[in-house]
């Protein structure tokens, strides 16, 4: 940690009362610090409506009398204490009387940086010293987070990715599982992985999405710097870490934030604002300037400390709207008369501003699945500042269509063209997420349509379509390889499932994709850019044929991408190109090493000099049965002859030896 004085100053306060002391861990919490020579531990907490507030713990046998803490005299409603001997490890909470009905709770720290492992509820004295190896990585996390890299992202959650059935099922802690995820990471070929909430929270089931601890990493895997190996670990093998964040609600457990000195301290107090209906958790009090600056400072702490590269924002339309997930009657407008909640727009813009000023090469991504405007455009143009946004609409359509039976899909052809409407409206993420195989939705292979086989033939062409369509990219654990159960959190992905030749197809073919995507610019340079994209027959309903190109910034950086989203193969189709000259097939999903038919095109591909599609040349083409093929252009045979006679010096020969 940084060796920071964490005494509070009058600058401090005057922060922290206008909601700008964005780097509360600093001051809050619980700090082991050496005072005149004596070492101890520096407790501070926010209770401006508390009587009484002490600290407890196993040093003082949790005693409600031995150890109580002083009201700062200027207004600002913090109470600190420093108490000598207290080390790293020691447990406590604070014991708190309201000025209210006499209220009397035990509450843990709201700005811990360890607590004890459910169902345990104290918080733990802790240092986060450790010593950091990621330098390379930060060096050039500019690059790898740029809109015009490719980002794939593979999303986990931690106590289900891999267990250790022969050990009680019990899940890998954080260390143990740097090395398995590192390599089956870097194997496939993603860039990023984002791991599910791991902020400490009481209720396992809740995925993480039910926080307490908005500034300590569960305990359940491992210590503060058993996480940090963790993420160091992937930033030196070259993968990037995003953490789901959840400022959109948080726990009722008693022990946690919800009416924490007797009133609603951090949650609104109208209960219309307060409640969420559909989580039965509470809402934070956005317009609160205190909380504001509990919740920015949340944000920035992950990336200071834990070196994470971006956060990806829980339920933001949850924020948007005052009457999500209510009825009639259940809301009240604000004080224009609409449905917008005015303080958290307000605070959603101010958390991007300050964590892209703080850390300008991170990544704030929007869960948000409304058609709320300009979520991913700078603050400075009235967006919400995001940089990036999940595309929930081409999630649904694209799902839809591919469940539906091939024979009526020419009847909903609009559901796969629709989407380019607006696909350059925001910087997207197109994701297939956990939201997508719990809660009875079944896995993603279960919703394919047809036999055995017609299932992971849809499969594969629906992610080689994924996989050029513009928007960087998100696979949920397990559906890389056909995951056939429903994701359960209680138990290991069924990894045994590769050892069957078609889950095993599925996900070589995942794997080739990912690393077509990272290495070919045409399918990620121009991904928020509409010049890296044109239709080329989006009219083919009749055959549910679609066609398009992926476009880079160069012209030779070009690949014609072909779906077929029927079972029936296609001979002789021809469609148009730009350019005369050599394209080739360099992906078939159809391909038998995938579990395909075997349905190939022959290389290399020389257009004819017939116009279709309003292009001077074009192919002919075999599709095959529920297929989705890229064509790579390799440039003129003018231009390649030219760089032949470059390279050999002019004179035709062939350079190197024989």
């Amino acid at each position: 940690m940084p060796n920071i004085d964490p005494r509070i100053t009058e600058h401090d306060i005057y922060l922290f009362k206008e909601g700008s002391h964005y780097k509360l861990y600093y001051k809050l919490g619980a700090h082991p610090v050496t005072v005149d020579g004596v070492k101890g531990t520096y407790f501070a907490v926010w209770a401006p409506n508390a009587r009484r507030v002490t600290v407890i713990g196993n040093f003082n046998n949790w005693n409600s009398d031995s150890n109580p803490m002083d009201l700062l005299q200027d207004g600002s409603g913090i109470w600190e204490k420093f108490i000598p001997g207290v080390e790293p490890g020691a447990a406590y909470k604070y014991h708190i009387i309201s000025n209210y009905n006499n209220y009397q709770v035990d509450k843990s720290d709201p700005l811990a940086f360890y607590e004890e492992t459910p169902p345990k509820t104290s918080s733990v004295v802790w240092d986060l010293d450790y010593d950091w190896k990621d330098s390379e990585w930060m060096k050039k996390r500019k690059k790898h987070n740029s809109h015009a890299s490719p980002i794939s992202i593979y999303e986990v959650h931690l106590g289900s990715w891999r267990r250790m059935p022969e050990e009680n099922n019990r899940w890998l802690s954080y260390r143990e599982m740097a090395p398995h995820l590192a390599k089956y990471v870097k194997e496939m070929g993603f860039t990023h992985v984002e791991l599910m909430p791991i902020m400490e929270h009481p209720y396992y089931p809740s995925w993480g999405y039910q926080t307490v601890g908005y500034f300590a990493p569960t305990s359940r895997y491992g210590t503060p710097q058993d996480l940090m190996y963790l993420i160091d670990y992937l930033h030196q093998n070259d993968i990037g870490v995003l953490l789901d964040w959840v400022p959109s609600h948080f726990s009722q457990d008693g022990h946690g934030l919800v009416y924490f000195d007797g009133t609603h301290l951090y949650e609104e107090a109208d209960r219309k604002k307060s409640y969420h209906p559909d989580w039965k958790s509470y809402i934070f009090n956005y317009g609160r300037q205190e909380v504001q600056a509990f919740l920015i400072s949340s944000a920035l702490f992950w990336l200071e400390y834990y070196h994470i590269d971006g956060l990806r924002v829980d339920a933001v339309a949850s924020m948007l709207y005052l009457d999500y997930s209510r009825k009639h009657g259940e809301w009240n407008a604000n004080k224009h008369g609409g449905r917008d909640n005015l303080e958290a727009i307000s605070f959603i813009k101010k958390l991007n501003e300050v964590m892209y000023k703080e850390f300008p090469n991170i990544q704030m991504v929007a869960e948000e699945s409304t058609a709320w405007p300009m979520v991913s455009r700078p603050t400075s143009a009235g967006g919400l500042g995001f940089g990036i946004k999940w595309n929930m609409g081409w999630m649904h359509d694209t799902l839809q269509y591919m469940s539906k039976d091939p024979i009526h899909r020419k009847h909903h052809h609009n559901q796969l063209t629709f989407g380019m409407c607006y696909a350059f409206t925001e910087n997207f993420i197109l994701p297939f997420s956990h939201d997508e195989v719990v809660h009875g939705k079944g896995s993603l292979i279960n919703k394919m349509p047809g036999d055995e086989w017609q299932k992971f033939a849809n499969l594969r062409a629906l992610f080689g379509y994924m996989f050029a369509y513009p928007g960087k990219k998100l696979l949920f654990m397990g559906i890389e390889f056909a995951q056939k159960k429903e994701w359960n959190h209680e138990v290991s992905l069924d990894w045994h499932l590769l050892e069957d030749p078609k889950h095993k197809g599925l996900h070589d073919l995942v794997r080739d994709l990912l690393h077509i995507y990272k290495k070919e610019p045409a399918l990620y340079k121009l991904d928020f850019d509409p010049l890296g994209y044109e239709w080329v027959d989006f009219h083919d309903w009749q055959n549910s044929v679609i066609s398009f190109l992926r476009k880079g910034k160069r012209e030779s950086d070009l690949y014609m991408i072909v779906c077929n989203f029927t079972p029936i193969p296609r001979s002789n189709y021809r469609l148009g190109v730009p350019f005369d000259g050599t394209w080739r097939e360099v992906l078939n999903t159809d391909n038998a090493i995938y579990g395909g038919s075997g349905v190939m095109n022959p290389n290399p591909l020389e257009p004819a000099a017939q116009q279709s599609h309003g292009r001077p040349y074009s192919l002919e083409l075999t599709l095959g049965p529920l297929s989705t093929i890229y064509i790579k252009y390799e440039g003129s045979r003018n231009r390649k002859r030219n760089a032949e006679k470059a390279e050999d010096g002019g004179n035709g020969a062939t350079t190197g030896s024989q």
